[in-house]
């Protein structure tokens, strides 16, 4: 079995200070400890290289490069550095820390012997367990250490943080983003995915907090193990396929990762064992990377596709592009590098070629010409602008640079250093807190009372291609210290989905949304998200996706039909441009017309004996109180008024009234008068005018009484009625008083009643001047339409309801008019031989 010599891989450079830096480029994994003989340095395995990590080293030797060139910055002091690598292994990362305090090339800490390096801090580690490592013993010596990487959760007490400084701020922050940013594109029902350690369990824990505050529900919380922690190759083989049918056929389409860089290894592998295992293409997703996530490759996955990660939304740490480091990685080359102990296995690994007498182990057989280009490596496995980690490595650098100058100004170094020759690196705290500038990109370094850096997440959105290359898109932004509302921006139009969803917006939602005019109802049993879409009820709307309850339209509006909006409700009333209320009132003028022509045609034929039968006033006055029962529709029609209201029901009633009264006169008169004929009746005193007037008078004062009362008390007034119909707002006469009407409209049925009763009982009487049967019929039409109008009536509504009363006015006045006097203008007109007093006393009245 291949062996790998870990501390053969370094990097120096001399100085008068040393920074210290742990990076990751290298894992492997080292054998297990049997406490049977003397552990080993060497790790098993031939150690795969994470390329695009040896970046790291590279930006903390440009940024020493830059700040010792720098005329304003230790003008009288040289930094140098000292790199180790961690191999993501805690034996080898202890091993490295407890190096950095060892005499260079001598591995006996706290002993100084010869040349002894003056370290002043430490940059790293990668990972959250690398940091931690690192704490352990940094924190002893109080040496400050600047993590790059992500929150170490172990690190829960704050007296373990006072030698540990983040060049990342808080997660918390980056918690609320996500939250942010599921909330914008209103994804509630998503994925979680986790690294299988305290930091990915602190993750799961904070985050459903935080977005469960935020309506948003869990579909799943998945756990993904370290690839390195199982050994056999068939149980790692099901165990990612076993977190594959969890990822990938949930009905969630947003999945928030959090891990380590190392947990974009596994995640890859996962997602392809996934598509062998399954035969069938992973679907498209929407992946949110949280934490301090690269998106890299080791060099045996640089051919597995990665298009499933096309669109994949991530929080890296604000960069900005530093000028000059482009330059200074493409004239990276083996050849012009001295004390870089990593370019060689990286260039062996990077170009799968070999160098001469190599015993890092080669991955290619030709062998390397030197001339190969670092810009020639795709994305996943180098990249040539700065990384958000090179970019808090490059701060990092800089901060305990202008820690050393402010020292330097203050001259507490220059009190230390002459008499022992060293500095001791804890002196550099106070400095180190108290930091703030600004780098030559502009941004501004400094950190919080908690060590953490105050800076804001950038939000990229990857965009890969078929050649296995990707660019980072800049969409939006998260600022923790901008106000509330503002801390959050990100350009929906600049965003590029997987091309799954043919670039428009994915859901990941529980089931579809609930469109307006509909409400949702929580399933029972399930997360809050998950629910059924019920209709609104009648009379009630919904004009949002999702809504929990519908809600009223205003009094003057009605839902339209999709119950998604309310609509302004027309105001109606029974008017003369309506087809039907120019009907009715054609009709009522119309029959106005044929009554004046009738009563023209009596006045003129005053003097026969069919107009003077049964009383000639009598009959002139019926004529005139049906003319007027005819003009009363009229007032029916058009837009309330207050005096029309006050007016159409007293006309009418008192109108009809006097018709009444004169048909009841007329009846009692024809028994009277038939009564009056015999020898020596009591009647024929009571025979004449006097009772006719009378019995009109007495009955329509009546009417009238009823009317006045109605008036004097709750008499009737324009009203908007809101609520009977729907989709119209009703304008109407409000009746006032409904017991009054029914009152009024009562006396009149018993005045047609008791007409009815008093002709039916005089039918049989000598038809000589009787017109007893015409009234009879006339009373049973007019009784007939009274009673259908009253159910028909109350089961309409709006201006059908006025024009029911019309109808049923024309009609009972139509039919006194026809049953009375239509006979007696046959005689007039066609019949004139018959209208003389010998052949009415003879015969019939046809």
């Amino acid at each position: 079995m291949d062996t790998y010599r870990p501390f053969l891989h370094n990097s120096y450079q001399q100085g008068d200070i040393i920074i210290g830096g742990i990076t990751s480029q290298v894992y492997s994994v080292a054998d297990t400890v049997s406490f049977r003989e003397h552990p080993t340095v060497e790790l098993t395995e031939n150690p795969i290289a994470v390329l695009k990590n040896y970046q790291h080293a590279l930006a903390l030797e440009f940024a020493v490069k830059e700040i010792n060139q720098h005329p304003k910055i230790l003008p009288n002091i040289t930094l140098g550095f000292h790199i180790y690598d961690s191999f993501d292994n805690a034996r080898t990362t202890h091993e490295s820390t407890l190096r950095m305090l060892s005499t260079r090339h001598r591995f006996i800490p706290n002993y100084s012997c010869g040349i002894q390096s003056n370290l002043i801090s430490i940059i790293g580690g990668l990972s959250s367990q690398t940091s931690f490592y690192m704490s352990t013993i940094l924190g002893i010596y109080k040496i400050p250490q600047l993590t790059y990487g992500s929150f170490i959760s172990m690190l829960n007490e704050k007296r373990e943080f006072s030698s540990l400084y983040w060049m990342i701020p808080n997660e918390t922050h980056q918690y609320k983003g996500i939250a942010s940013l599921l909330q914008h594109f209103r994804w509630t029902w998503v994925g979680l995915a986790a690294l299988e350690d305290d930091n990915g369990e602190t993750f799961l824990q904070m985050l459903i907090s935080i977005i469960s505050q935020n309506s948003i529900c869990v579909a799943f919380a998945q756990r993904i193990f370290q690839s390195s922690n199982i050994i056999d190759y068939t149980s790692m083989i099901e165990k990612w396929y076993e977190v594959y049918i969890v990822l990938i056929p949930s009905k969630a389409n947003a999945i928030v990762v959090h891990g380590d860089p190392q947990c974009m290894l596994s995640l890859r592998w996962v997602l392809y064992t996934g598509e062998v295992e399954s035969s069938t293409k992973t679907l498209g997703k929407v992946w949110i990377v949280a934490a301090q996530w690269d998106f890299s490759s080791v060099t045996y996955q640089k051919g597995l596709d990665i298009q499933v990660f096309y669109g994949t939304f991530a929080f890296p740490v604000q960069t900005k592009e530093i000028l000059g480091f482009r330059y200074f990685l493409q004239n990276r080359n083996p050849s012009v590098t001295q004390g870089d102990g990593f370019i060689q296995h990286f260039w062996q690994q990077a170009f799968e070629c070999s160098f001469p007498n190599s015993d890092a182990g080669t991955t290619g057989e030709k062998m390397c010409t030197l001339e190969e280009k670092l810009e020639s490596l795709p994305g996943p496995l180098f990249e040539m602008s700065m990384t958000s980690h090179s970019y808090s490595i490059y701060n990092a650098a800089y901060a305990v640079a202008h820690a050393l100058h402010a020292m330097d100004a203050s001259r507490a170094m220059h009190r230390v250093m002459p008499n022992e020759g060293r500095l001791h690196s804890w002196q550099l705290h106070p400095f180190l807190r108290s930091i703030s500038f600004n780098n030559s990109a502009g941004d501004t370094v400094s950190f919080d009372e908690n060590g953490e850096l105050t800076t804001g997440f950038d939000i990229t959105n990857l965009v890969t291609f078929p050649n296995n290359s990707f660019a980072r898109l800049k969409v939006g932004r998260l600022n923790p210290q901008a106000p509330a509302g503002k801390d959050f921006t990100i350009k929906d139009d600049k965003i590029f989905w997987h091309r799954s969803f043919n670039q428009v917006l994915p859901l990941s939602l529980c089931n579809e949304n609930c469109l307006p005019g509909f409400r949702r109802k929580k399933k029972e049993g399930e997360p809050f998200c998950c629910y059924d879409c019920y209709p609104c009820p009648e009379g009630e709307i919904s004009s949002q996706n999702d809504m929990d309850f519908c809600i009223k339209c205003p009094e003057d509006h009605y839902p339209n039909m999709d119950q998604d909006k309310c609509v302004l409700k027309v105001v109606t009333y029974l008017s003369y441009k309506d087809i039907l209320g120019a009907s009715l009132a054609f009709s009522s003028i119309a029959l106005c017309l044929v009554t004046t022509l009738i009563l023209r045609m009596f006045v003129k034929h005053r003097n026969t004996p069919i107009v003077k039968a049964n009383n000639r006033n009598l009959t002139f006055t019926l004529l005139i109180s049906l003319l007027l029962c005819f003009l009363c529709p009229l007032l029916f029609i058009g837009q309330p008024q207050k005096m029309t209201c006050h007016l159409r029901q007293t006309a009418f009633g008192i109108a009809f009234s006097v018709a009444l009264s004169c048909v009841l006169a007329k009846t009692i008169i024809v028994v009277l008068a038939f009564m009056a004929t015999k020898p020596g009746s009591w009647v024929r005193k009571w025979v004449g005018k006097r009772l006719t007037y009378t019995i009109i008078f007495s009955c329509s004062f009546i009417q009238l009484g009823i009317s006045a009362l109605w008036l004097g008390t709750s008499p009737p007034f324009p009203h908007l009625d809101l609520h009977s119909l729907s989709e119209e707002i009703i304008m109407e006469c409000n009746e006032g008083s409904i017991l009054m009407f029914y009152i009024a409209l009562g006396y009149l049925g018993f005045l047609a009643i008791l007409s009815f009763i008093v002709a039916f009982l005089a039918r049989k009487l000598p038809d000589t001047f009787n017109e007893a049967k015409f009234i009879t019929f006339s009373m049973l039409v007019f009784c007939c339409v009274w009673l259908t109008f009253v159910p028909t009536y109350l089961s309409t509504k709006g201006k059908y309801m006025v024009a029911v009363e019309i109808f049923s006015i024309l009609a009972s006045s139509t039919g006194l008019l026809c049953c009375i006097f239509f006979p007696k203008c046959y005689i007039i007109i066609l019949r004139r031989e018959m209208n003389t007093r010998e052949r009415l006393t003879t015969r019939r009245i046809v």
